[in-house]
């Protein structure tokens, strides 16, 4: 106790941890909000305002999401993207890691510096190029052609974090592996992977996040209604003329519940996540 109040001596740091309840508050305002509409009627909203409690709490809105919405098929082609993406990201990533840490070549640099450049590309320079790629390749308003767009994306921030990790590992594990015969591939497998596992699963839960709640590339990759993820699906619910908030609403926060999951197992590797390579 007595440490407590001594902590609390500064005025800066009542000042901060103030500051700190003040943005919680303020970040957690909109998913309050967003949970309160909800559960709330069209009528209720109609009537009323969205700023009102309300007077009426319905759960009838996560149902509609769900059937007439489209939710049902909407989610598993988010699942069906983002899985796919994430393992084929973190798979190449490795790979590509692996050499640019472990081996000296030349080009070594430039190869990583490629990749580090092509973190910097905004997304709106690329949307016509890869437009007409995919449509060239016959991969336009297929699951593959948005998958191919997200591992090739991803491919620079993955092999970005995971190369600084891998440089860390100490080099006499590797060669004591050498000495003993194993093979590149093993070592990569092996050794390599089972040491970095902490450093995938936080790039793990930051792609499983972006890649996920993709909204851009899904509505210029994708057009029947059929393959598109939740994100693109929730803005077929919104009408020309009047808008079933509640029920949109509802459908965000049902999309919201896998990334939500993710991270709530995966937090721990997930903070040190972003700190990853600080000390390096």
């Amino acid at each position: 106790m007595e440490t407590a109040k001594a902590y609390f001596k500064s005025p800066w740091r009542v000042l901060i941890y103030l500051a700190l309840v003040v943005a919680t508050f303020l970040w957690l305002v909109p998913m309050l909000t967003g949970l309160v509409t909800s559960i709330r009627t069209f009528n209720d909203i109609l009537y009323n305002g969205f700023i009102s409690w309300p007077k009426e709490v319905t759960l009838e809105n996560f149902k509609t999401a769900w059937e007439r919405g489209g939710l049902s098929h909407y989610l598993p082609n988010s699942f069906i993207i983002t899985l796919p993406s994430l393992a084929l990201t973190l798979f190449l990533s490795s790979l590509g890691a692996y050499s640019l840490a472990r081996f000296k070549f030349k080009g070594n640099n430039l190869i990583f510096f490629t990749f580090v450049g092509g973190m910097l590309l905004p997304f709106q320079v690329l949307m016509l190029p890869v437009f007409k790629l995919t449509d060239w390749l016959g991969l336009y308003d297929t699951y593959w052609g948005l998958i191919f767009f997200h591992t090739a994306f991803q491919l620079g921030f993955c092999t970005f974090m995971l190369r600084n990790y891998m440089r860390t590992v100490p080099g006499e594990i590797l060669e004591a592996a050498r000495i003993d015969g194993c093979g590149e591939i093993r070592i990569w497998w092996q050794i390599m992977l089972p040491l970095t596992l902490p450093a995938i699963a936080a790039i793990a839960t930051l792609e499983f996040t972006w890649i996920f709640n993709d909204y851009l590339w899904a509505i210029v990759l994708l057009r029947s209604d059929k393959l598109k993820p939740i994100t693109a699906g929730l803005a077929t619910l919104q009408g020309q003329y009047v808008t079933d908030w509640p029920v949109i609403v509802a459908g965000a926060l049902i999309g919201t519940l896998p990334t939500l999951l993710v991270f709530l197992f995966l937090q721990r590797y997930f903070i040190e996540g972003l700190t990853l390579g600080s000390t390096k």
